[in-house]
């Protein structure tokens, strides 16, 4: 059994991360960016990012002023055991959301829509937001946390079977452009695509696709991956880099997730990620131990099941 108090202390532990280290696979794109932007402004930019994440990570303090609206994002094992059932262990990331928000120290975020209230810890009514996944023949319990802006960087499109890969690349062209031209979003950034499912499922792939896939990591649908690279590089084209100035560093990587959905459409969703890309993961094992990193290996085999029932691949089951 894998005890509440190890949870919240984990959950705290990874607040602090996501809001103080980088991922390196971030990093190394941005450091890509670096080496090939020749706009003098957006040139200016990702240095004094690069910069100001090495403060952050020696001084340890949070690499930016707004530290976003922190989220959750909950794994279990089929054969996890939690101390007190999944009711503790919302109780002990709402606790380490609030302890992290006065001692990492966070910027309290959340305010009622209507009366703005205040808690001053970024716990409220439905937030922090907790997603769920499964995973099957395993006891542990994996923790990830997003700290994602919560003001712009989405959009949304209801495109049809007609419109084709044009479409997709017009509607992602459209919602880039007004991103960097109005200031909805920071870049470099992670942009993730959602593609298909109901409304709602859309939006969450592609938030999904931006904030718990790493840069370089491929959908394993080839046609997908390719759409991918193509996508990252008609971002990286239409003449903005960093924050919007003139450049071509606006995109860090794309990534792509589908689900099936109603045979007259075909729902597109774009989602940006903050230009911190602000993520740490764990995973807490039955028998307590604890192992962090950065990439929450959200997607999996099982989570992408095509079928009724699902059978592990070969790779999967010789593990």
């Amino acid at each position: 059994m894998i005890s509440i108090s190890k949870i919240e202390s984990t959950a705290e532990t990874l607040m602090a991360k996501a809001a103080i280290e980088i991922p390196e696979d971030y990093l190394a794109g941005l450091r890509r960016c670096a080496d090939t932007e020749k706009g003098d402004l957006s040139s200016f930019v990702i240095q004094a990012m690069l910069e100001n994440y090495e403060a952050a990570k020696e001084d340890r303090r949070a690499m930016c002023g707004d530290t976003g609206v922190p989220r959750w994002y909950v794994k279990y094992g089929n054969d996890a055991r939690p101390e007190g059932g999944p009711i503790a262990v919302e109780g002990a990331l709402r606790r380490a959301t609030a302890t992290a928000t006065r001692t990492v120290p966070l910027r309290p975020n959340r305010v009622h829509p209507l009366w703005r209230t205040d808690h001053d810890n970024n716990v409220g009514i439905n937030a922090p937001e907790i997603e769920y996944a499964f995973h099957p023949d395993a006891d542990w319990i994996d923790l990830t946390t997003v700290h994602k802006g919560g003001l712009f960087g989405s959009d949304y499109r209801m495109l049809f079977p007609g419109d084709g890969l044009q479409g997709i690349k017009r509607f992602f062209l459209d919602t880039l452009v007004a991103f960097g031209k109005r200031g909805l979003a920071c870049q470099p950034a992670i942009i993730g695509v959602g593609l298909g499912g109901s409304k709602d499922a859309c939006m969450v792939l592609g938030k999904q696709a931006s904030c718990l896939r790493t840069v370089g990591s491929r959908n394993p649908d080839p046609k997908i991956a390719e759409l991918e690279i193509e996508l990252r590089e008609l971002g990286n084209s239409i003449g903005m880099g960093a924050m919007g100035f003139m450049g071509s560093s606006m995109v860090v990587d794309c990534n792509i997730e589908v689900g099936y959905c109603h045979t007259g459409g075909m729902p597109m969703s774009v989602h940006m990620f903050c230009l911190s890309s602000r993520r740490a993961t764990a995973r807490i094992h039955g028998d307590g131990r604890v192992e962090y990193r950065t990439d929450p290996e959200w997607f999996t085999d099982y989570s992408r099941r095509e079928t009724v029932d699902w059978t592990a691949p070969l790779s999967v089951a010789a593990e």
